[in-house]
């Protein structure tokens, strides 16, 4: 009898799910289809309740959206299409972006006593907006455990590892139920810069926002590349597909795996193969990546492994010219929970700095997003070389700290030499260095692991973007 009841009436069986973010189109709509499965019984009027079949008479089933604060319809009641076998569907083709809305259903049908009524299924909590995937490491992925008021938010949602959509909360990354086998992590996952981000995107965009979790702690670019292993990537794939998402764009964090094993050389390489796969399998040749050059990591490792982070951030940094539709934000300044991982609370100035970035070239708001980037080495003397910047907000502080604390190095036949001295000015920085420097000489900064606790900043408070292999030119 239970069986019974729980499936007569109208059954909702694909389509939307609670919590569901549908992302919009160009024209501020989704398309949602639903399918479901119908039932007509008669039921009786005496206990114990019994159920009998209906086989006569004509079914309409019917369906609307609507709103969960006021129950106002959204999309009117709407006929759907009656299929041979107890099935229906339904398409609504431009449900307006906004939210949060509910599906219900119900079912009319000529039965035994004439012209019927019966139940329907809902769905609630769902919305219409713009669906961002997080790819990367463990800082996409999220580490830090230290405590940090950043609460959930309704018209943020997050689709789980375990194939369900849901409230987004911390940890975004949890793996219980987890159905996607490149999300069973051996670390448990904490705070990430995510939930913030969307929360900034929503208050100012006005409709929901939703987030698929698809990083992977310590995860190599080649785990993330078709033509290498692949394994994340096709895992991504496969967790949008499951409900044919096509994302607003990918929010990238990676690279520390390069900086530590080696690969920095094949970076930029990689990184393109990476973007232009996901654009090709996901048939959009525009998705946008708004990425991260990777903070310091604290443990002593020596000078090879300093290249390869100097390497890494270089190719992170070009990647935003090389390729169109990449965005590159700093992190350098950011607290850190530990030696490699960023703190909560540095985890919010990172979700901050990507909703800037977002809605300025996403969506087109008046908003400052980049850092200060240096363009130009020119000698000014044999020991002197004035380090010239870009995109710098007023003027750029070292707040006076002595040149023994700042990022940077020179590097010729003989070797590096750091500064010795140094003049900070609006928009460049003269540095002196201990003795001349050879003829084809370059200059690094913010390059190494852990690099000078003094990397310029501007007066947003942006610090630059690191480099490395920068030319030092001729007057």
């Amino acid at each position: 009898m239970r069986e019974q009841a729980a499936d007569f009436g109208v059954t909702i069986t694909g389509g939307a799910a609670p919590w569901q973010i549908f992302q919009q189109d160009g024209s501020g709509t989704a398309a949602i289809r639903l399918t479901g499965r119908y039932r007509r019984v008669r039921l009786s009027q005496e206990l114990p309740l019994t159920f009998a079949d209906v086989q006569k008479g004509r079914v309409t089933v019917k369906a609307r959206i609507a709103r969960e604060s006021s129950g106002d319809s959204v999309i009117p009641w709407t006929d759907c299409r009656v299929l041979d076998g107890g099935a229906w569907e339904v398409e609504f083709p431009a449900v307006p972006a906004g939210g949060l809305y509910r599906i219900e259903t119900y079912m009319e049908y000529e039965g035994w006593d004439g012209l019927s009524c019966t139940r329907g299924d809902m769905v609630h909590n769902i919305g219409v907006g713009d669906v961002f995937v997080v790819a990367g490491q463990s800082n996409a992925a999220g580490r830090a455990k230290d405590p940090v008021d950043d609460p959930p938010e309704l018209g943020v949602h997050l689709l789980r590892n375990s194939g369900r959509w849901d409230l987004a909360t911390h940890p975004l990354g949890e793996t219980t139920g987890a159905v996607y086998t490149g999300h069973y992590e051996n670390h448990n996952p904490g705070h990430t810069p995510w939930l913030h981000f969307a929360k900034i995107l929503k208050r100012e965009l006005g409709y929901p926002i939703g987030l698929v979790m698809a990083a992977y702690g310590g995860a190599p670019l080649r785990w993330w590349n078709a033509d290498e292993n692949g394994a994340l990537l096709y895992n991504m794939l496969e967790l949008l597909d499951a409900y044919r998402l096509r994302p607003r764009a990918v929010l990238w964090y990676q690279g520390e795996a390069e900086g530590f094993e080696g690969g920095g050389d094949t970076y930029a390489a990689r990184f393109a193969s990476f973007v232009s796969d996901v654009r090709e399998r996901l048939g959009a040749p525009a998705l946008p990546f708004i990425t991260f050059q990777i903070n310091r990591m604290y443990t002593p490792c020596g000078e090879a492994v300093d290249r390869q982070w100097g390497m890494v951030r270089q190719a992170q940094r070009d990647a935003m010219y090389a390729l169109p539709g990449v965005y590159t934000l700093p992190s350098l300044d950011v607290a850190m929970y530990d030696f490699i991982h960023n703190a909560a609370s540095g985890n919010l100035v990172i979700g901050e700095r990507a909703a800037r970035c977002a809605l300025s070239e996403l969506y087109g708001r008046a908003l400052e997003w980049r850092a200060p980037e240096a363009v130009r080495a020119v000698r000014r003397g044999p020991d002197r070389v004035e380090l010239l910047f870009e995109r710098v907000y007023n003027w750029l502080n070292c707040y006076e700290q002595p040149a023994s604390l700042l990022p940077f190095d020179a590097e010729d036949g003989e070797g590096l030499v750091h500064p010795a001295a140094y003049e900070a000015r609006r928009d460049s920085i003269l540095l002196t260095f201990a003795r001349p420097l050879g003829k084809d000489a370059a200059l690094h900064g913010a390059w190494r692991a852990n690099p000078g606790e003094q990397v310029p900043w501007d007066c947003m408070r942006l610090p630059m973007l690191g480099f490395y292999g920068l030319p030092i030119r001729d007057e």
